[in-house]
């Protein structure tokens, strides 16, 4: 199918000619702009990838320990926790539940005193709602056995303790019975029967796990002060919440895992965008690029353009022209940019070790940071939103070259040909 005159020269335009000596440069610049399209795209794409592969691990990290959805009481506990949990169980995105309870409370291990939250759980409904059993180091769920007095401590608060497996630690409840002089705070001895490391120092540092039985004998309550679900989408969790803050019969409070950690997601999604802004920024670069070199094609082609208006283009041929020519670039380069881009999001995983091993350094020393390999989350609809981006810059690029070269008097241009 043979193309109009239009395409056909704005496509031998954006290759090279031969009229004039000039067009080599012309040439090169154009390349320029193409690679550089395609550097900003690519960069911007291996960036977003990296930082939804870092959102990514701290998330998986944080709901090894939390629960998509926690159900708490305004007055302490849940005396009908078991009817609530029925009550959950008949919606259709909620996998399980299980009961559980939170209190601070002091460990004392000799002269060492940590603050810490005392999370007593049910070791058999527990690993249905969250996957710290996949987290121990040392131990299994098992060894929290009511009445036994068993303790399981993050990897950081057993280092932070000077404790290990089999270690007696002291814990000191400030929940007492209140007499008329003062408030004595309660003392048990406690045994470490497991540690555990989910990789979120948070959780590894101030977290200790005791069977539910324990913890409502230290704190002398009737019923957990909660429940915790887990859902089949936990993308969808906020969605659930607000249903089965519709469905239950009890006034209770319902909060999902993004509100839990409301400050960190919305720091991480601010930054994002705020990368995807300065990132784009050199994709804008690159167009203004494309600008100057259309605009020297303009120059160059002027005799061009004068014949051409003199058998018969209208000024919004010539327009196309050169649209066709600067779109034709920037689709190009940001064709290459988005497989390039891709291709280097994919091999992150690979390619950074490898690098560290022939350079001999590491890009996040684990001794510094709780995650030492570069993680990569390649998500398509960012790779769309960045192509349509650049692509439109692109476009947009060429209009004032193109009206330009519309606007171009054939008298003038031929006088010195």
């Amino acid at each position: 199918m043979k193309l109009p005159y239009e395409w056909q020269i704005g496509l031998r335009y954006t290759c090279t000619g031969k009229r004039s000596s000039d067009n080599g440069f012309i040439s090169f610049i154009s390349l320029i702009s193409m690679l550089g399209i395609a550097l900003g795209v690519a960069a911007l794409i291996v960036v977003l990838s990296v930082m939804n592969g870092f959102q990514k691990e701290v998330r998986d990290r944080m709901l090894s320990v939390l629960a998509h959805i926690e159900i708490l009481s305004p007055f302490g506990s849940i005396p009908n926790w078991k009817l609530i949990s029925q009550e959950v169980g008949q919606n259709p995105s909620v996998i399980s539940s299980a009961p559980y309870i939170d209190m601070q409370a002091l460990l004392i291990q000799k002269n060492k005193v940590n603050g810490v939250i005392i999370r007593g759980i049910d070791p058999k409904l527990e690993p249905h709602v969250s996957d710290i059993n996949t987290k121990l180091k040392i131990g299994q769920m098992i060894n929290l056995r009511p009445t036994s007095f068993g303790i399981m401590i993050g990897v950081d608060l057993a280092s932070a303790l000077g404790v290990t497996m089999g270690s007696k630690v002291t814990l000191v409840s400030p929940n007492s019975v209140i007499t008329s002089e003062d408030v004595p705070p309660r003392f048990k001895q406690f045994t470490v029967v497991g540690i555990f490391e989910s990789g979120h120092y948070e959780f590894d540092r101030t977290l200790a796990l005791v069977s539910i039985d324990d913890a409502l004998a230290l704190f002398q309550l009737s019923a957990p002060t909660g429940l915790r679900l887990r859902i089949k989408d936990m993308q969808r969790a906020p969605e659930v919440a607000q249903q089965l803050t519709r469905a239950l019969s009890s006034h209770l409070y319902i909060r999902d895992w993004t509100q839990q950690n409301k400050t960190w997601f919305s720091a991480v999604k601010i930054e994002k965008r705020m990368m995807f802004i300065i990132l784009m920024l050199v994709t804008a670069v690159a167009t203004f690029n494309l600008v100057s070199s259309l605009v020297m094609t303009v120059t160059d082609k002027q005799a061009d353009i004068a014949i051409l208006r003199t058998l018969g283009a209208r000024p919004g041929s010539i327009m196309k022209i050169f649209i066709i020519q600067g779109t034709t670039i920037g689709f190009v380069g940001t064709s290459i940019g988005i497989m390039l881009g891709c291709v280097l999001a994919v091999s992150i995983p690979w390619l950074v070790p490898l690098i560290e091993h022939v350079f001999n350094f590491q890009f996040l020393p684990p001794s510094i940071y709780f995650i030492s390999n570069l993680p990569s989350n390649l998500v398509i609809t960012d790779v769309i939103k960045i192509g349509i981006i650049s692509f439109v810059l692109s476009a947009i690029a060429t209009l004032y070259p193109s009206w330009r070269g519309a606007n171009v008097h054939p008298a003038k241009a031929l006088r010195y040909e």
